[in-house]
């Protein structure tokens, strides 16, 4: 699956040549896509089980799931229905707003920084970093000499990360325009999704083509042996979850953490025990 959904590193990004209906190696539908993922379910949470164990013995290793995507893409749905096959104590979740005022005072990774998971932790970042080589790009929040200084600064930063031993997975959940349309009328149509409407998605999404551009750069540029990014097609719910944890699946399987060694006499502990 990695190497399917993979943007290859220093190579020109076309986000017109992914369809974001498609189903690359998933599921025949939605019923045996539902079901794939939640057989994936014990695995996942059997390897996080054993990366938290490690840590305890000093084991720096854990895992950095970023999410990207446009308004509606599933960042949302993706911590729901994925990051709920885990255990939620070994979890650490941060959806990312615009800056505080105190955050702007910071270079734009100090709040990031803040934020990364712990050794044996699994973090998920809903929007990220990025959001400063994106919206900024967007809306013209920095200089453009400044925005081609954030790539670098980017990608060393995730190269700091990896060499502590943070595998980071970078997907960017790929939905159409139309499926976008779609997905905010339902919203505004039902009174108890209200609440994840804004009046600004509208003018957001007059923006398409430019964010799109901004994404099809970010990619390019910060797609690293490091780091690399994942296209996931995602105007399909059901095969954007299973894709995700697949994702999650095949890193967790390639770190395969191991529970660690006692330090202690099993046998003497044990007759100790039984004494009692």
């Amino acid at each position: 699956m990695s190497p399917l959904l993979r943007v290859p590193s220093g190579e020109r990004v076309d986000l017109g040549a992914f369809h974001p209906g498609a189903t690359p190696a998933g599921p025949t539908d939605k019923a045996a896509g539902v079901a794939a993922t939640a057989q994936m379910g014990e695995r996942l949470a059997s390897l996080q089980e054993r990366l938290y164990a490690a840590s305890t013995a000093g084991d720096r290793r854990r895992v950095l799931l970023v999410l990207q995507g446009m308004d509606t893409s599933g960042k949302g749905g993706t911590v729901k229905h994925v990051i709920g096959l885990f255990n939620p104590s070994g979890c650490r979740i941060k959806a990312f707003k615009a800056p505080t005022s105190e955050e702007q005072n910071h270079p734009f990774l100090w709040r990031i920084m803040k934020a990364l998971p712990q050794p044996g932790e699994i973090g998920i970042f809903d929007r990220s970093h990025y959001e400063d080589v994106l919206i900024a790009r967007v809306r013209d929040l920095v200089p453009r000499s400044q925005l081609g200084r954030r790539y670098a600064q980017i990608n060393r930063f995730e190269k700091s990360l990896a060499d502590d031993g943070v595998s980071v997975v970078k997907v960017f959940l790929h939905i159409g325009y139309e499926e976008q349309r779609k997905r905010l009328l339902e919203r505004l149509d039902n009174p108890d999704k209200h609440w994840k409407f804004n009046t600004g998605d509208i003018e957001e999404r007059s923006m398409w083509p430019a964010y799109q551009q901004a994404y099809e750069l970010a990619l390019e540029r910060c797609s690293t042996d490091a780091a690399p990014w994942y296209v996931v097609p995602s105007d399909r719910k059901w095969y954007r979850n299973w894709a995700i944890s697949k994702l999650l699946l095949e890193h967790l399987e390639g770190l395969a953490p191991q529970y660690p060694k006692g330090d202690f006499d099993v046998e003497e502990c044990r007759t100790r025990l039984l004494a009692t």
